[in-house]
């Protein structure tokens, strides 16, 4: 699909008025990938927290469960993933909108990755802290709560928001899945006028944009955790 798009935008010339009358329709997609993406990522955030929490209790076999979701989750294509969600799960009588369905994706799939790096951030807290929350007959709950997680997710934010620029950008897999986000409004403008040129570079601009200034506030973060050490 990508590929006839491409080949129609070629030999095209630029339109400004044509391409100034999209501007609305492609904010509003815009909007909507935002709206994704922000969604997602809190799926994500969420379980990837519940795994990782699990994988590190190691409790015989469910442990190890967890660990094959996050290794066949990061070693599956997401497009996959979308599609398998899409087109078969209504076959088993769970038939959601592509919308609601686009988001469980993008969540599910970045929650193997958020996972890994609460892991990591986890196995950055001093072992000493540990120990003396365990002399100190601590409950795991406020062991978790109280120590470990504020260390370990002052020294992984900014790698979160790496991955929330991420999911921003490979929220345009869905338009595949007949997601109206950003991509989605493209391939349709495309399809009903014939022009790519004018949509596609407004898209990549939005794109841009976005992971500019997100980029900007993820490094402006990133100082002031460092400072706050």
């Amino acid at each position: 699909m990508m590929g006839s798009t491409l080949a129609a935008a070629g030999g095209q010339t630029w339109d400004s008025a044509f391409a100034k009358s999209l501007i609305p329709t492609m904010l509003e997609g815009l909007w909507t990938t935002i709206q994704i993406t922000l969604a997602g990522m809190a799926i994500a955030l969420v379980v990837g927290l519940v795994v990782a929490i699990i994988r590190r209790s190691k409790i015989p076999v469910i442990s190890q469960l967890f660990g094959f979701y996050v290794q066949f989750v990061r070693g599956t294509p997401l497009l996959i993933q979308a599609y398998f969600a899409y087109i078969l799960l209504p076959d088993y009588g769970l038939t959601l909108s592509p919308l609601v369905t686009g988001i469980i994706v993008l969540g599910i799939n970045y929650s193997a990755y958020t996972a890994e790096v609460y892991r990591a951030g986890v196995e950055d807290v001093p072992v000493g802290q540990w120990e003396a929350a365990t002399a100190l007959s601590l409950p795991i709950q406020r062991t978790w709560g109280r120590i470990v997680l504020p260390q370990a997710l002052r020294s992984v934010t900014p790698v979160l928001g790496n991955y929330l620029i991420q999911m921003f950008k490979d929220s345009a897999v869905l338009f595949a899945i007949s997601v109206y986000e950003l991509m989605g409004h493209v391939d349709t403008i495309g399809s009903d006028t014939y022009r790519y040129l004018e949509p596609v570079t407004i898209a990549a601009a939005l794109y841009l944009i976005v992971s500019l200034i997100s980029s900007q506030f993820v490094r402006l973060l990133e100082r002031r955790l460092v400072l706050s050490r």
